[in-house]
């Protein structure tokens, strides 16, 4: 659109590795700075930095610039307008995630708005955006299934004990996926009572000690063998135990499971249920995309529209300018009911006149007639630029 031009240049996990986005990603104050840098006086900039996609949204600014001094040009996109709207509201939604779904995104496409310079075009962009991915979440089920196996492990848990609060978690171990799933469980309101580390995990008496009193086992160790067997799990007297095995090989023995209120799963029991999470995931991921396909349209009606309003009330002004100055002519010949009347009289004449062009201009805004319409009724009507 005729100055009102979108643009959007960016690098992501889908084209770039880690080793070429690290070199233009920017923590939060510095994607603020550069998004006013860029911006200058009269353009409008916002930079969106994460892990996996660095992305400038740019309305008269230069968006490649950082790009072209990383030279990173090879791995970059580049969408405008209706493209480019379609583009964050899918980011939003969490449709253009690495994990389907994930809802991170929505508060980092929040803070990014924040920071950057925004004047009329992004400020619509990205309060749209927005509303499109909580829309997404709301209106779908995309968020409600694991995505991770840390996350598949916290809620099999739930479902085993119906409420976390309050369940005592035991994390045997120091890997990142136990620490994740960890997480995951004092999250849903789980405590987090102990930490076993190696002395304990090397003496399988003691880390029945210290499970004994346990709701919740987060196993992830890099033993080459079992470190628990059925022998060294005591009584539960109706007290379920649920044990997550995390490791490669694995740490707990698989018949600890047929023991009596134990519940063990191990790595390969917590991908099937992501597997399972992620297709339902994609069914829902379907329906978000047409909502977010109907708020790029919205997104794209109104920007066609910037090129007309203009015009129209300019138009407006133009026949009001007109009619004022005839009636000022027979201003003293009228009494003062007379000047009513021919007031109201001739705002109707004007007012019908320009009722059917500008319902055409309102039509031809959403299509790319638009610009055309609005150049010609200047032309026509000799309406100045600056009367914009």
């Amino acid at each position: 659109m005729s100055g009102h031009q979108l643009d959007l240049v960016g690098i992501s996990h889908h084209r770039a590795p880690v080793e070429v986005r690290e070199r233009v990603a920017f923590d939060l104050e510095a994607a603020g700075a550069l998004a006013r840098e860029l911006a200058g006086a009269d353009g409008e900039a916002v930079v969106l930095s994460t892990c996996n996609r660095t992305e400038v949204y740019a309305a008269g600014a230069d968006a490649e610039r950082p790009f072209r001094e990383a030279r990173v040009e090879g791995s970059v996109y580049r969408l405008h307008d209706e493209a480019a709207a379609l583009h964050l509201f899918r980011v939003a939604a969490g449709l253009d995630s690495m994990v389907l779904g994930e809802g991170e995104i929505l508060g980092q496409v929040r803070q990014a708005f924040e920071a950057g310079a925004t004047g009329p075009l992004l400020d619509r962009l990205f309060r749209q955006a927005l509303h499109a991915g909580k829309k997404v979440r709301t209106q779908t089920a995309i968020a409600e299934s694991p995505a991770s196996v840390a996350a598949a492990a916290a809620a099999l848990a739930q479902q085993v004990f119906g409420d976390l609060k309050g369940r005592r978690v035991v994390l045997v171990g120091a890997g990142k996926i136990g620490e994740q799933a960890a997480r995951n469980l004092t999250g849903r309101g789980a405590e987090l009572a102990a930490v076993a580390g190696r002395d304990v995990t090397a003496d399988p008496e003691a880390l029945a000690e210290r499970i004994a009193a346990a709701d919740v086992v987060v196993s992830s160790t890099s033993s080459p063998g079992f470190i628990l067997a059925p022998r060294h799990v005591r009584a539960r007297k109706g007290k379920p135990l649920f044990l997550i095995d995390l490791a490669v090989p694995r740490d707990l023995d698989p018949a600890i499971h047929a023991l009596e209120d134990c519940y063990l799963f191990d790595i390969d029991d917590l991908q099937a249920v992501v597997d399972e999470s992620l297709a339902g995931r994609r069914r829902e991921a379907e329906r978000g995309e047409g909502i977010v396909a109907a708020e790029a349209e919205r997104f794209r009606a109104w920007q066609a529209s910037l090129d007309v309003v203009p015009a129209i009330a300019s138009l407006r002004a133009r026949a009001e300018e007109i009619r004022s100055a005839e009636l000022e002519k027979l201003a003293r010949r009228l009494s003062e009911e007379e000047r009513a009347a021919v007031e109201s009289a001739t705002a109707q004449i004007v007012n019908k006149l320009l009722h059917l062009p500008i319902v055409r201009m309102k039509e031809a805004a959403v299509t790319a007639d638009g610009v055309i319409y609005a150049q010609t009724v200047r032309h026509l009507f000799g309406l100045s630029e600056e009367d914009r």
